[in-house]
């Protein structure tokens, strides 16, 4: 390929990653394969001369979307020149004093205040039209809405989410494919939201970087006492650090070090002049000014071998791919794993299984692929989903290429089901959590309830998985064993049968004498009948036991099980037709639910509140106040202690 076509493919190739990364909130290739082929394009200009109109060295990111309103920057928003060269960075400051601070990682934002409120908050978009996010910008954490310089002000700074509400919130979302790959992608999608209440969800932080304009404030002709000024008026600015060519080395290292401590997310370093009147008089070039410059760390990287891609499925039917290679050292840590995020990357990095590749941690933490020296391509894709053997499809979503599963029966889309199977109140089993379940759904170990008491086949390879150990097993283990001796309540409940809560599933197995089979074979009329079950919910039991394979899943389930009856009591059915409400502290009881077991056993109701149809309120606090006695003294309706209840309904 001549130098010519090579300028051409690699606009083409990085327009498309801006596009995604900035217009989308999506990756299609690594910041280090960005970063390699943008400097491959620089040095091609160079040589040749050939500079195209959409070249990405002559444009300032992407253009913004247009669901927000847009507003053209009163002065352009440049790129900074960048360096991962320390030397240079020493060098760069020819004698000067500058200032050191990070460079955030995050959504740049214009902030203009007027007669000390803000007026308008502006994102940075291209660099020359800006959204304008004045009402989500209200919502940001640390940022105040009055100041006491009463003057037209303006400021750029950076919209930030830390990397604790980033799991925060990553860890609240259920669906795997739906959580934020990084915390740029989510502070984007949160500062951009046409709900501004959404915004105030997320804990967005702003961190002023530069003053614009402040006519008439006194401020002297430093950046240092701008930055004092902003923190006057109220504003949390990045930290920053006076330098020399003496001891900036010595600074650098210093960020470097609490980088892994640093809870706000940060992509490197800016070095700007600290004398104004100098700056001022530098200029700019077509694309950077020239009074700062960003620092980006020389990513420390290893070579090893791929052995293999881990294909995960999710319950919205994507499965996502996740590279395994032989352990390396990166940044003191070992990693052996990294997200490739979809086909689209796979093809890109002409990826194959024993292929040489690099690995880096992106901004020294997330993990991720480089480059492939081998660059073999003979990766096979699955034709079949490894979490239920269903059949896949390749999706083509504006040129970016995912694996997804088109059985819509697939265990792994059916995770809130066995979150629920093994939930307190169902089966409860301890320690299989939510992700827990998506990890062994996706390898294929669990394909219906059954499987999770059959998990002791899969030992060896449980033990070896990340998050996992011996102990961590054994008392999984212990805790599926536990739970295989249970009873029908449990069972019926776990099933989740569409409307059939716990009540239900209570009522429904005191009727058939906790017979699972009998409340399986019984007909619509035969449930409609029972008090509290009724027409819709008998027709959703009979059509769940009807269907050939959900049959065929319980018959698997109870084969594991031991359904044992509750021992009866010589006041098994005494306080049938009987509603209690349960309020206050209890003594005799460990908790309510405890006692609203034994009412129920005994053939009665536990309502949430007071009504004409209660038969007692149990309050061992009579006098009180509270607006359940108050209810039940206005209905003339009996307050009880929980002596009394014993003495008078359990007879002892």
């Amino acid at each position: 390929m001549d130098k010519s076509a090579r300028i051409h493919e690699l606009a083409k190739l990085l327009n498309e990653a801006s596009r995604a990364y900035y217009a989308e909130d999506t990756e299609i290739m690594s910041n280090f394969e960005y970063d390699r082929l943008y400097d491959e394009l620089v040095a091609l200009e160079k040589e040749t001369g050939i500079v195209l109109a959409n070249s990405p060295t002559q444009s300032v990111g992407y253009e913004s979307v247009d669901e927000l309103p847009r507003e053209v920057h009163a002065k352009p928003m440049l790129s900074l020149d960048k360096t991962k060269d320390r030397e240079a960075l020493r060098s760069w400051l020819n004698g000067q004093v500058g200032l050191l601070s990070w460079k955030l990682d995050g959504l740049t934002v214009v902030l203009t205040y007027e007669d000390g409120r803000l007026s308008k908050a502006v994102t940075r978009g291209n660099g020359e039209v800006g959204e304008v996010i004045t009402a989500n910008a209200k919502c940001f954490v640390n940022l105040p809405m009055s100041i006491p310089y009463k003057g037209t002000l303006i400021l750029r700074g950076e919209a930030v989410i830390g990397y604790s509400d980033f799991e925060r919130i990553n860890e609240s979302i259920s669906s795997a494919d739906a959580k934020y790959k990084n915390p740029r992608n989510l502070c984007s999608g949160s500062v951009r939201q046409l709900n501004s209440k959404i915004t105030a969800q997320r804990h967005v932080r702003f961190y002023a970087f530069s003053l614009v304009e402040a006519q008439g404030a006194g401020i002297e002709d430093t950046r240092n006492a701008q930055f004092e000024f902003l923190k006057k008026m109220g504003f949390e600015v990045v930290e920053y650090y006076p330098v020399t060519e003496d001891d900036i080395l010595d600074r650098i290292e210093y960020f470097e070090k609490r980088i892994e401590k640093n809870d706000i997310p940060s992509d490197g370093l800016v070095l700007s002049y600290n004398d104004l009147v100098y700056s001022a008089s530098l200029g700019r070039t077509a694309k950077f000014p020239k009074d700062s410059i960003a620092f980006k760390w020389a990513d420390e990287t290893g070579t090893t071998t791929l052995t293999g891609i881990e294909w995960s499925p999710s319950r919205t039917g994507l499965i996502n791919p996740v590279a395994l290679f032989k352990p390396v050292e990166l940044e003191g840590t070992t990693v052996s794993r990294a997200s490739v995020h979809n086909l689209s990357m796979i093809e890109s990095l002409q990826l194959g299984i024993g292929d040489t590749i690099t690995v880096y941690k992106a901004n020294m933490i997330i993990p991720q692929i480089a480059e492939n020296l081998t660059r073999s391509g003979n990766l096979e894709i699955p034709e079949r989903c490894p979490a239920c053997l269903g059949p896949v499809s390749i999706m083509n979503d504006n040129g970016t290429k995912t694996l997804v599963c088109t059985n819509k029966d697939c265990s792994a889309k059916k995770i809130k089901s066995f979150t629920h199977f093994v939930s307190r109140d169902a089966m409860q089993i301890d320690g299989m959590s939510e992700a827990t379940l998506e990890k062994f759904i996706a390898k294929g170990m669990i394909r219906e309830y059954a499987d999770i008491y059959k998990l002791d086949r899969y030992r060896d390879e449980i033990v070896s998985m990340d998050g996992f150990g011996r102990k961590s097993y054994d008392n999984l283990m212990e805790s599926i064993v536990k739970s295989r001796t249970t009873d029908c309540v449990r069972v019926l409940y776990s099933l989740g049968i569409l409307n059939v809560g716990l009540s239900n599933a209570k009522v429904l197995c005191r009727h058939f004498d906790y017979d699972l089979d009998g409340i399986r074979s019984a007909d619509v009329d035969t449930l409609s009948a029972i008090d509290g079950i009724g027409d819709v919910i008998a027709k959703n039991i009979v059509s769940f036991f009807g269907d050939e394979k959900n049959s065929r899943i319980v018959d698997d389930l109870t084969q594991c099980l031991d359904i044992r009856k509750p021992e009866k009591t010589a006041y098994a059915a005494g306080l049938e037709g009987m509603t209690f409400v349960i309020t206050g502290s209890l003594e005799h009881y460990s908790n309510r639910n405890e006692l609203k077991d034994i009412i129920e056993n005994m053939g009665g109701k536990v309502a949430g509140s007071v009504s004409s149809n209660t038969t007692c309120l149990i309050n061992n606090d009579a006098a009180s106040a509270s607006s359940k006695n108050q209810k039940a003294k206005q209905l003339g309706i009996r307050i009880i202690t929980e002596d009394e209840f014993i003495s008078e309904y359990l007879g002892s």
